[in-house]
């Protein structure tokens, strides 16, 4: 959608539901369906305005279809309405609706106001809301709550709506897997939107949440947004295809329940944009517990990616005068009567009181031990944490703390492996992009950095913020998403570039020491640890970023074909190369693997008369799905061995 140049967050195409997105085709009769994917793409030039209550879209001089919104999103059809004669059952509403992003779940949103206002009745009375948290931690959160015997599991039985919402579900994810995205049009998206709001209404949040994850991918993928990545697409569909077929998996509640907790000490660590291509910004600050777990207080809300820096000045609840960025930034905060999730999310009930505490540095207790664990052991735990369902993982368990010094080809780690520093957003927005270029620039320079891991890359991960020692001896610390660096913030390379400052031990020193060879990531040395394979490279000395086998990736990228092709693509690129190189390599599983998804691709058998039988979607999603399980666990199971340092060579000795 084109907007004026002084358009604000009022003029951009607001949110939609997905059960607006998707009823909007429903009305449409057959012969406009069929030209509903040339509309959308149509709606990409149309002009938004700002409106009374809302936005209008002008199609042309006579027809404008306008958007009322409340609470920033699109609520409700009667929200939508196109001024021509065949409205709403018109392509134009039609397809201003399926061109919008999707709203967030507002169901979420509704269960954290009604726990917060309810809050402090609950904590006197020792009651909650509909449903009792296990004791157990972040970690447990989501688990079904008729499971609290042995045979729970098998005692979860589907209803019949249930089971019909689940089948609708499969049909849907299947028929998009096979179509793939280049195939997969507005029709595909609203029959899974469909499908998603029939579970939800069913009790199955789990598998309607990823259904709705992967409607909003793929708008972003026919929007070419910068954002968007194949992997992570490929992630969610896989897992819905295994929802679908585990019933005591899809029952497990996705909404996250607030409970209220007694008063909470934080120490804020770092804050980070946060930039949505569903049409949702604001800023997010981790900040540490007395227990040593990470919690979460986020503003975020309808509006653009300029919407961040101003989130991020946002007060801290309970109306203490602290604003969040200044909170991450080395403040401090306790917060009496606090809702908080089992994702570590800290809700801003009217309970909520706080006061201004003293925070801590990077390198000072409590927060310098989230940078002593072992670089492989900290990758380890992130990569368990994303193999856990979305609504069951804890705050910030696939964050990095890593010590190390720039070198020429690359960020050379303490105990660990030589990494290329990566933004995590790439919108010209977000600085983060302008701050890396420049410590690539500066050899030598220690850094403390707090990244993200980049699951099926070892070579790299994306920085979001850092610290080092300033022109005057004391330490500096920036969130590289809303701080924009120059040189003047980072010392100059010392007289004589070759020297690197060395790391010492887990902890990078205070100033950058000067050494007459080459940047080496120093520490204990690890004398146990996976064995590397065929065509895996670990990390040495001052050596390039390790790497995964080069059949692996191709394997990974075979998965990712298919979800961007559908089946058509994934048969007519088929070959026997593939599984003979995997082969050599060691990878036997994934060779077949690789054969059952072709076979089932090219799978068109015919009957007795010669006829074409009708193609077999499912058995071809379940060969995908055994596929993509595969070349992630492989994926998993090799990333942490390429970060984990060799034994010590004692044949010399």
């Amino acid at each position: 959608m084109t907007t004026d140049s002084a358009a604000d967050s009022a003029t951009v195409l607001p949110p939609v539901t997905a059960e607006v997105a998707a009823g909007a085709l429903d009305l449409l009769p057959a012969r406009l369906r069929k030209r509903v994917d040339g509309a959308v793409a149509k709606a990409a030039g149309w002009p938004v305005e700002a409106a009374e209550d809302g936005v209008l879209v002008r199609v042309a001089e006579d027809t404008a279809v306008t958007l009322r919104v409340t609470a920033g999103i699109v609520a409700a059809p009667e929200d939508a309405v196109c001024s021509c004669l065949l409205a709403p059952a018109c392509l134009h509403r039609a397809a201003v609706l399926s061109f919008a992003p999707l709203a967030v779940e507002q169901e979420e949103t509704e269960e954290q106001e009604e726990k917060e206002e309810t809050a402090g009745e609950e904590e006197k009375a020792g009651e909650r809301g509909e449903r009792r948290e296990t004791a157990g931690g972040p970690g447990e959160a989501g688990a079904p709550a008729p499971a609290s015997t042995a045979g729970g599991a098998a005692e979860l039985a589907l209803t019949p709506a249930q089971s019909k919402a689940l089948d609708a579900l499969r049909e849907a994810v299947t028929a998009v897997l096979v179509a793939g995205v280049s195939g997969s049009g507005v029709v595909h998206r609203a029959e899974l939107l469909h499908a998603a709001h029939s579970a939800r209404l069913a009790g199955l949040y789990r598998p309607a949440g990823t259904a709705v994850r992967i409607a909003r991918l793929l708008g972003e993928a026919r929007s070419d947004d910068p954002g968007f990545r194949l992997s992570g697409l490929s992630g969610e569909l896989a897992e819905l295809l295994d929802l679908v077929r585990r019933p005591a998996a899809a029952l497990s509640p996705a909404r996250r329940d607030y409970r209220p907790e007694g008063p909470l000490r934080l120490y804020g660590v770092f804050t980070e944009p946060v930039v949505t291509a569903s049409g949702y910004a604001g800023a997010t600050v981790y900040a540490l517990a007395p227990d040593g777990t990470l919690r979460t207080l986020s503003d975020v809300a309808p509006g653009g990616p300029e919407r961040a820096l101003q989130a991020s000045g946002s007060p801290v609840p309970g109306g203490c005068a602290l604003g969040l960025r200044e909170l991450g930034d080395g403040g401090g905060v306790i917060l009496t009567a606090p809702t908080v999730s089992p994702d570590g999310r800290i809700g801003g009930g009217g309970a909520v009181r706080s006061v201004r505490a003293a925070g801590a540095g990077w390198r000072e207790a409590p927060l310098a031990a989230l940078w002593e664990r072992p670089p492989a052991e900290q990758l380890a735990s992130a990569l368990a944490w994303l193999s856990e369902p979305a609504d069951a993982r804890g705050a910030g368990g696939d964050l990095l703390f890593l010590d190390g010094v720039v070198t020429g080809t690359g960020f050379a780690v303490a105990a660990g492996p030589t990494l290329r520093l990566t933004a995590p957003d790439e919108r010209p927005e977000l600085p983060y992009a302008e701050n890396l270029a420049l410590f690539a620039g500066r050899r030598g320079l220690a850094l403390r950095l707090i990244a993200r891991v980049v699951p099926d890359r070892p070579d790299r991960v994306r920085v979001l913020a850092a610290s080092w020692t300033g022109h005057d001896g004391e330490p500096v610390r920036a969130d590289l998403g809303l701080r924009l660096l120059n040189r003047s913030h980072i010392p100059a390379e010392r007289a004589g570039g070759a020297g690197q400052a060395v790391p010492s031990g887990q902890a990078v020193a205070s100033g950058p020491a000067v050494a007459s060879g080459p940047a080496v990531a120093s520490g204990p040395a690890v004398a146990s640890g996976p064995a590397v394979p065929a065509g895996l490279t670990g990390p040495t000395e001052g050596g390039a970023p390790p790497a995964l086998p080069v059949e692996l990736d191709l394997l990974r990228r075979t998965v990712d074909r298919a979800v961007a092709g559908g089946r058509a693509v994934t048969a007519a690129s088929a070959d026997d190369e593939l599984p003979r190189r995997l082969r050599a390599v060691g990878l036997t599983t994934g060779a077949r693997r690789v054969e059952a998804l072709t076979e089932a691709a090219a799978d068109r058998r015919h009957d007795v008369l010669g006829r074409l039988l009708p193609a077999d979607p499912g058995g071809f999603a379940l060969a995908w799905l055994s596929a993509a399980v595969y070349a992630s666990a492989a994926t998993e199971s090799l990333l942490v061995a390429a970060w984990t340092p060799a034994p010590p060579d004692i044949s010399a000795n």
